[in-house]
């Protein structure tokens, strides 16, 4: 693929608790110039964000984040403000315990809540599937597809482990071709990326995109 194209893949990140609106604004100047298909941070940066990247890069807020153990109308009311603020995708984390409990009308209805909190605009369910067995993870994407939700999404990055193949693969099989995978945590080279493509998925979270990107031209310009 070109880089361009590499590059349409990827959700320019960062999420880190200590970074300074210097770093986002770095951020968002290599989204500018990489193209990325969005820029995703932490709820406080979204107007920033939103003031500075073209408008053709969508703008993604996380809700409930890391954790996702806050409550279903702190999550639509983080959700609700960060749209005002300029977002354009939201990335929300499930009640992990409640999936692991088996609770699984209040994690449905936890889903359901923000994504109506969010329309017109997409939701993307961040799983944490290190925390889950290959049967939750499954549940939960069928919940997301029935919920409306725009995506499921691996992991959070602060969790005991990130995206594998494997996971990307069956979170791919369940909700078929009408949801968007997206594959986060621990992607950071373009071998990885590819893989995680044709493993199923269609973005990417990542804070490595400018060296994916370049390693994608230098490639591209050996042959």
């Amino acid at each position: 693929m070109l880089a361009q194209e590499i590059a349409k893949f990827i959700d320019h990140t960062i999420l880190k608790p200590e970074a300074t609106p210097r770093d986002i604004e770095r951020l968002c100047i290599e989204a500018n110039q990489y193209g990325f298909a969005a820029v995703c941070v932490n709820a406080c940066h979204v107007e920033l964000v939103k003031s500075l990247v073209r408008e053709d890069i969508l703008v993604a807020s996380v809700v409930g984040f890391p954790l996702g153990a806050t409550t279903t109308y702190a999550k639509c009311e983080e959700t609700k403000r960060a749209i005002l603020d300029g977002a354009s995708e939201i990335d929300m984390v499930i009640n992990i315990g409640w999936a692991k409990a088996g609770l699984w009308q209040r994690v449905a209805h936890d889903v359901r809540a923000v994504v109506l909190a969010a329309a017109p605009f997409g939701v993307k369910v961040i799983l944490e599937t290190s925390l889950l067995t290959d049967e939750e993870k499954a549940l939960v994407c069928s919940l997301a597809k029935e919920a409306g939700a725009a995506f499921v999404k691996t992991s959070t990055g602060f969790g005991a482990a990130g995206a594998t193949l494997a996971d990307v693969a069956l979170m791919r099989r369940t909700v078929g071709d009408v949801v968007g995978v997206k594959a986060s945590g621990g992607v950071r080279t373009l071998d990885a990326l590819l893989a995680m493509v044709a493993a199923g998925a269609n973005r990417i979270g990542t804070s490595s995109g400018v060296d994916i990107v370049e390693d994608s031209l230098a490639r591209n310009a050996a042959t």
